[in-house]
């Protein structure tokens, strides 16, 4: 048999490098490759519009977003709560109509049922018309249609109802963690611009645009960046481990910190792509059995 032919039975001849070589050929099995650069997410860029951000913002866990992007959504989720619970307390006000329509009908049966209990003389309806030797003609009286199960009659059909509304979630939640997101909890984040007096360049046209704000190390989409929470300076993670762990004080301006005031920048991705903390992604073929 042929090295590439799928009967081959003695695989234990060919290096495994070589047995997922002839696989990939083969067109079948996971093919595994790296992400384009345009599929990973600028590290200074909104989780929503994918844009550098002019006023970032930060949550508490780590995602950024353009100040103005992030309080339009906030808003955006606050008008559709209101327009459901409008929509919900309408429900609430129907049912509630419903059900005192229902108890003043049941109120007007039981009145009627107790006046003619109480009537010495009771008028017996005649259900049924008959012809002058006997013979009935039709038993489709005006209260007898209403009770029959022919589904041709409107007042016999079934009747359509609207779906019910649940009550609405008033909790807003952020776009990329799901987890409840206040515009108080958002901290203002102070980007350190690159000092490179040789790149005439604006700041947005330039790759290398921000640095750590302490130790000054130029910052990019493989760095491992924090938020200090108490001035929102950006800083390395190999900053925060090496100086500001030993003794728990920012560096720029000496107040005491604790690990809560330190934000981890989450690494993002765009469109469908996977989340660069690990840049490989895999992509499934056909597979095809080996006899």
């Amino acid at each position: 048999m042929t090295r590439h032919g799928l009967n081959c039975t003695n695989s234990a001849v060919y290096s495994y490098a070589e047995r997922k070589k002839d696989q990939k050929a083969a067109g079948y099995g996971a093919e595994r490759m790296r992400l384009g650069k345009d599929a990973v997410k600028g590290f200074d860029c909104c989780s929503l519009t994918l844009q550098p951000t002019s006023r970032p913002v930060i949550t508490p866990q780590g995602w950024i977003f353009d100040k103005e992007a992030i309080f339009k959504f906030i808003l955006d989720k606050k008008k559709e709560y209101e327009k459901k619970m409008a929509e919900y307390d309408r429900q609430k006000d129907s049912e509630m109509e419903e059900f005192r329509d229902i108890a003043a009908a049941e109120k007007e049966q039981l009145k009627q049922k107790f006046e003619e209990t109480e009537k010495s003389i009771v008028t017996k309806r005649i259900d049924a018309k008959k012809t002058n030797d006997g013979a009935e003609i039709s038993n489709m009286t005006e209260d007898r249609k209403r009770v029959l199960p022919a589904f041709w009659l409107p007042s016999c059909g079934p009747q359509a109802k609207k779906s019910k509304v649940e009550k609405p979630d008033k909790t807003v939640y952020c776009p990329m963690s799901r987890k409840p997101i206040r515009v108080k909890d958002l901290v203002d984040v102070q980007w350190t611009v690159a000092r490179d007096p040789d790149d005439k360049r604006s700041l947005i046209a330039r790759e290398e645009r921000y640095q750590c704000a302490v130790t000054g190390d130029v910052l990019n989409n493989s760095s491992h960046c924090v938020v200090l929470r108490p001035t929102g300076h950006v800083v390395t993670v190999d900053c925060v481990e090496k100086i500001i762990k030993k003794d728990w004080q920012h560096p720029l301006t000496g107040q005491s910190l604790k690990e809560k005031d330190i934000i981890y920048i989450q690494r993002g991705a765009t469109g469908f792509s996977s989340a660069n903390s690990e840049l490989i992604a895999e992509r499934d073929r056909p597979a095809m059995s080996v006899a």
